[in-house]
């Protein structure tokens, strides 16, 4: 998963409000947000410096010049966000884990203030992450545990960059960076599907814009062709889910029975992405199809980034391919069906 996870950091101010085990990983997300806020410097400063070297230098312009044109031209709130930079004392940001049960499609969520309920956890310390990860297995669940190196913080605080951020090439940070300010710009409480797949629609279509409008076709057309993949893998994630849907209902007494034919259908699904969907990529080594995840946690993330990647082209397309007019356009509708915002698109999109 090369997107970022949305923080709760915004929730620390209410730990009063919660029980003491959420308020204690508040407590650690907080002193680390705190640390991080600390360690920022401008990034302009960080460019000026003799002692940064020449790549560093490059990626930093990159990434000023993607939140200026997220800014200006797709009119997202960047607020400051990235126009500070922060080291971190380890090469990832926090680990995330997601559960899931496993005779049914039902992840494990977690409860925060603000956000709401999220399929995901993030933690900064990793060893915590392994422990409730085993403890999730060891209890019956399906569990996927994967680094995340950036984050937003919706816009309450001014989110710098991280050096784990910047180890990506520039197409992926200026990609992270419209990503991650989307998300200051609009985010429906307990709707993490929703948020993310928006804001990796954004992202792509927003980095594709942005190498263009700087006569970097090439740059532009490789966005566009990493975009057809997670739109690609989209959709055989979503065929994935219906299979084991079916799969499931076949067998509504046994729960045993229910997971020998989860078992049968994660078999057929890596057989069709070696030879169906891998011949087809563009941008991703056909090694991924042999070694990705594929378990019901696995599935349920990925689906959290991906889930109708189609209908936002859809509604983009609609709008005359003009980003601006779409991402207004796709927060209204979804604010007017808060419960159903993918509803809300595919309507308006047909």
């Amino acid at each position: 998963m090369r997107r970022g996870l949305v923080a709760i950091a915004a929730a620390f101010g209410v730990l009063w409000l919660i029980s003491a085990p959420t308020a204690c990983y508040l407590s650690r997300g907080a002193w680390e947000e705190a640390k991080i806020l600390h360690r920022r410097e401008p990034i302009p400063d960080v460019i000026r410096s003799p002692g940064t070297p020449a790549g560093v230098r490059e990626k930093l312009k990159v990434v000023l010049a993607a939140r200026e044109y997220a800014k200006d031209s797709l009119k997202l709130r960047t607020k400051d966000s990235f126009t500070t930079y922060s080291r971190l004392d380890h090469d990832t940001l926090v680990l995330v884990v997601s559960a899931a049960y496993r005779d049914t499609l039902k992840p494990y969520t977690w409860w925060f203030p603000i956000v709401g309920t999220v399929p995901y956890k993030g933690y900064f310390d990793f060893g915590a992450a392994q422990r409730d990860a085993k403890k999730l297995y060891d209890n019956g669940f399906d569990v996927y545990v994967r680094p995340s190196d950036a984050f937003s913080t919706l816009g309450f605080f001014n989110d710098p960059l991280l050096n784990t951020t910047l180890r990506a090439d520039s197409l992926t940070l200026a990609n992270t960076v419209i990503h991650e300010v989307t998300h200051n710009t609009f985010y429906a409480a307990g709707q993490a599907p929703f948020n993310e797949s928006f804001a990796m629609f954004v992202g792509a279509r927003g980095a594709a814009a942005f190498f263009r409008s700087r006569g970097q076709e090439a740059a532009a057309r490789r966005v566009e062709a990493e975009w057809d993949d997670d739109k690609l893998l989209a959709s055989f994630w979503s065929r994935v889910i219906v299979s084991l849907d079916s799969a499931y209902a076949a067998h509504p007494e046994s729960k045993a029975a229910r997971i020998v034919a989860r078992d049968s259908v994660y078999a057929h699904a890596r057989t069709q992405l070696v030879k169906e969907i891998a011949p087809q990529f563009k941008t991703i080594n056909p090694v991924y199809a042999q070694r990705v995840t594929l378990n019901n946690a696995a599935l349920l993330a990925r689906r959290v980034y991906a889930t109708d990647l189609d209908v936002f082209d859809r509604v983009y397309a609609r709008e005359g391919h003009d980003l601006k007019r779409t991402i207004g356009r796709v927060i209204a509708l979804a604010k007017s069906d808060p419960r159903q915002p993918f509803a809300a698109l595919r309507k308006w999109a047909m």
